[in-house]
């Protein structure tokens, strides 16, 4: 086998090919990431459609636990197409992978309200996130081991960086498929039916990236390996009998995807939940800018991809992990700062503190408890940023003075009084400017340790086993750790009434894989891609 491009003696340039290759992985990823993430942008319309309470903050904690639900079961669905990936090759399984999720997405668009059909809609919602999350557990894996076994000498990091951008590219295409629906239909039309044709349009993505895939062939690699009777009897046995792959397995999980996905989706959905819920930002005017801003950043993935040609895989990850441990908190609160300044001033001059002998609150009860649990379900209702404090009875402090009457409609005269006020936001030019650099240095971190990955994670393991050895531990990172995201750090938020708290479990994820990466993640720039390597 050659060591030009790890792909055999066979191996022949052609930058045609390649070009193809590229853009078929890549636009491929970028859809079936598309109709992934459409349910995450939605996830406030979702919840009162299939999930409704009286509650908004509870819908959304719904909503987000079905986005989990999709993660959950991404692992799954990498042993399922990691195991054909390996045994039948890349081709297929992952235009497989592409149909179920397609069809998946679409069933969303057509599904009727709890409303029509009661608990049967949540039901087969979960469902179809089921079968979103299969498809995604054997995507990703195929896309990039893909482009990685076509990559030529020395461009392999730069070549599957589009992978890589995909996968923000789903995020963004979804982002302007609802605020262009949103923008025909009108707010009226889009509430009441309009929010269904983002999902039905992933029909025609999935029309697309099968024109385009089915032009593809199969991978060198795996054809090599098929005819010199290398392919692996069981890749799923081997992926943990395989010697040393235990641990390359761990150091893949908890040291690269773990980090990885916590910081992307903090970069992308953290940071849209942040602007909408509690800074009060109109909807559209956030998810603009966030989209805006992940677009520009896109560029990132690519220089980390091709910076890791130059110096090094290891080199940006462990940097990456490092400047997001010191630039987190400062980044939030610069965004914060930026667009709603008022609350950030109102939120010092005028604390709530609710206090009382036993404060314990849940957003998914239907009924607190207990009075003080009453008080901040209320607060958290309102959005309203609250510290607690222990006391013998239930009270509230706002600005310093303790009210007499907590009655909720006492409670919201006593909070405009002191000038709060509940009405969407829109930031002048200069802040949504800083909002936008707050998500470019976001993008940053994101493409520091995401970018390099796929070269990273093809190289790390042999090739008879490399779909089901990559595609296992990192669905199992990025579906736990990261598709958890969002309804951990929600949830602690509405816990805690503090809006940048949920940014603790961003920090504490990223340290550990920090730790990890120091420990165990070998440089694998450069290494044989063939049945030898």
């Amino acid at each position: 086998m050659a060591e030009a491009a790890g792909v055999g003696a066979d191996y022949v340039m052609n930058a045609k090919r390649d070009r193809l290759v590229i853009a078929a992985s890549s636009l491929g990823t970028v859809f079936e990431w598309y109709d992934f993430f459409i349910y995450g942008t939605l996830a406030a319309i979702i919840g009162r459609t299939f999930f409704p309470t009286d509650n908004p903050t509870v819908e959304l904690l719904y909503s987000l636990a079905g986005f989990a639900v999709g993660f959950g079961f991404r692992p799954l669905g990498a042993v399922l197409f990691g195991y054909l990936g390996d045994k039948l090759g890349r081709k297929y399984t992952f235009l497989a992978t592409i149909v179920l999720m397609g069809v998946a997405t679409a069933g969303v668009g057509i599904l009727p309200s709890a409303a029509t059909i009661g608990y049967a809609a949540p039901a087969i919602l979960i469902l179809l996130r089921i079968c979103q999350g299969l498809a995604l557990g054997g995507e990703y894996g195929g896309a990039a081991i893909y482009v990685a076994e076509h990559a030529p000498p020395g461009k392999r990091g730069f070549y599957t960086s589009f992978i890589q951008a995909g996968v923000v590219g789903g995020f963004i295409l979804s982002l302007i498929v609802v605020l262009g629906t949103q923008w025909v239909l009108g707010q009226e039309a889009w509430d009441a039916w309009g929010w269904r044709f983002p999902f039905l349009f992933s029909l025609a993505l999935l029309a697309f990236s099968l024109w385009m895939r089915l032009k593809l062939k199969e991978s060198p690699v795996f054809v090599a390996m098929k005819a010199a009777g290398e392919q692996a009897k069981n890749p799923l046995k081997e992926t943990f009998t395989y010697p040393g792959n235990k641990k390359r397995i761990f150091v893949a999980l908890f040291g690269v995807a773990a980090g990885l996905t916590v910081i992307w989706y903090t970069a992308m959905f953290q940071v849209l939940y942040f602007l909408q819920n509690a800074l009060k930002v109109e909807p559209v005017v956030a998810q603009m800018v966030v989209g805006f801003g992940a677009t520009t950043g896109l560029v990132f993935f690519l220089f980390f991809g091709h910076l890791s040609d130059k110096i090094g895989r290891k080199k940006p990850v462990v940097i990456g992990y490092a400047a997001t441990l010191l630039l987190l908190f400062p980044i939030f609160h610069l965004i914060g700062s930026a667009a709603n300044p008022d609350l950030a001033k109102l939120s010092a001059r005028a604390p709530v503190v609710v206090s009382g002998p036993n404060c314990s609150y849940d957003p998914f009860a239907k009924v607190q408890p207990t009075d003080c649990g009453k008080l901040l379900d209320y607060f958290s209702k309102k959005g309203v940023h609250y510290t607690k404090a222990v006391s013998p009875t239930a009270q509230v402090s706002i600005a310093g003075a303790v009210q007499a009457d907590t009655s909720p409609a006492a409670l919201d005269a006593a909070l405009v009084a002191q000038g709060y006020d509940f009405a969407k936001v829109t930031p002048s030019g200069a802040q949504l400017f800083m909002i936008f650099v707050g998500v470019l240095a976001l993008s940053a971190l994101s493409g520091a340790t995401y970018g390099p990955v796929a070269a990273m994670l093809s190289e790390l393991f042999p090739a008879r086993i490399r779909y089901s050895s990559m595609s296992i531990p990192y669905h199992i990172g990025t579906g736990y750790f990261g598709g958890f995201l969002p309804l951990v750090s929600q949830y602690i938020v509405a816990k805690t009434g503090d809006p940048y708290s949920g940014l603790w479990y961003t920090i504490a994820v990223v340290a550990m894989a920090l730790a990890v990466a120091l420990w165990g993640l070998p440089e694998t720039r450069g290494a044989k891609l063939d049945a030898t390597g």
